[in-house]
């Protein structure tokens, strides 16, 4: 396992981050893992050994269940807390109160104590924004995160999901009243969805900001269950909970290439997408999930992968995203340049 600082931080998190939406099985969570507190420890005792020292999670996830069962594991397994880097996130609703949610202040601080609760914890490593919130002002956000940060019960906050001009309305917010800045970003990145190369993660480059994608494999279907010969693979997350929404036609010609290089290396289509996202410039830390210890040791062992430039340059065709403007007419006039 090889460790990246995190952006401009002194902090070093392993290439691979493990994230815990599976852990509990509450509502909707269900399509994704069910695990409970026996698996759960298992899983992350495997983590661990493996060498991976980053951990994610959320508030919503299993709508609180995944923090406390990762809380319980790290007492559980005997896991050594200072080794660790624990991220969990703020936004979202966990109940039906007015003030249960958002970016407030008010909801941010509440929602800090009940995460460090569950978790078992006394402080966040990193916090997330888990998402927009276009009720509470830019301002507020960043100087409640800032405060948070100096209460000590946070050590860094980052942003999840954001559009990119309004990550750079925050940073100039934070950088004026010398307030905390984000130290990364959690965004989508896969080869079925590459989206965030147009202005997220320059973004992110530009701003030395480290980059974690979260799905990279798509929801699973890059995992290679799904063909165009087999598109309701059974047992799989994508069956239930169709999400996040990708172009399946374009991804099922990835899939057919990705499946080929996997053969030439002896190796899961699943661990080739994963490599891919990886060896991509500014990716700092790319998050996995797993229901079990076999599909957890299979997607650590990506980072065993080496890729080809012959193996790149037929990933990145088949998964190039589309012209827009400006980028069209940025390429084109810099040619003068």
């Amino acid at each position: 396992m090889k460790y990246n600082f995190l952006g401009n931080t002194g902090l070093l998190v392993s290439e691979l981050c493990f994230g815990t939406m599976t852990f509990g099985g509450t509502g909707l969570y269900e399509a994704i893992g069910k695990a409970q507190q026996k698996e759960v420890n298992e899983i992350m005792k495997t983590v661990v050994d493996s060498g991976i020292n980053f951990i994610d999670t959320a508030n919503v996830y299993s709508f609180g269940e995944s923090e406390s069962l990762l809380g319980q594991s790290i007492k559980d397994v005997g896991l050594d807390r200072n080794q660790l880097v624990i991220a969990t996130k703020v936004r979202a609703f966990l109940n039906q109160g007015q003030n249960s949610g958002g970016l407030s202040r008010y909801h941010i601080f509440q929602s800090v104590d009940a995460s460090l609760k569950r978790l078992q914890l006394d402080h966040i490593d990193i916090l997330y924004v888990h998402g927009v919130d276009y009720h509470t002002p830019v301002e507020e956000i960043m100087r409640s995160l800032n405060d948070i940060v100096l209460s000590g019960k946070v050590r860094y906050v980052a942003v999840c999901n954001w559009p990119g001009w309004m990550v750079m309305k925050a940073m100039g917010i934070a950088e004026k009243n010398s307030w905390n800045k984000f130290v990364g970003m959690q965004c989508f990145y896969s080869l079925a969805g590459r989206d965030i190369e147009r202005e997220i993660l320059p973004v992110a480059i530009d701003q030395n900001m480290g980059m974690m994608p979260w799905s990279p494999l798509a929801g699973g279907f890059l995992s290679g269950k799904f063909t165009r010969d087999n598109q309701n693979a059974e047992g799989s997350r994508r069956a239930t909970f169709d999400f996040p929404p990708i172009d399946k036609e374009k991804a099922y010609n990835i899939i057919d290439v990705i499946i080929e290089i996997g053969k030439q290396h002896n190796v899961s289509a699943a661990q080739i997408a994963l490599a891919w996202v990886r060896l991509q410039k500014g990716i700092t830390s790319t998050i996995i999930g797993a229901k079990n210890n076999d599909q957890l040791l299979d997607n650590i062992k990506s980072t065993e992968i080496t890729l080809s430039n012959d193996d790149l340059k037929k990933i990145d065709e088949v998964s190039a995203l589309p012209v827009e403007y400006p980028g069209w007419i940025i390429d084109y006039q810099h040619r003068f340049r």
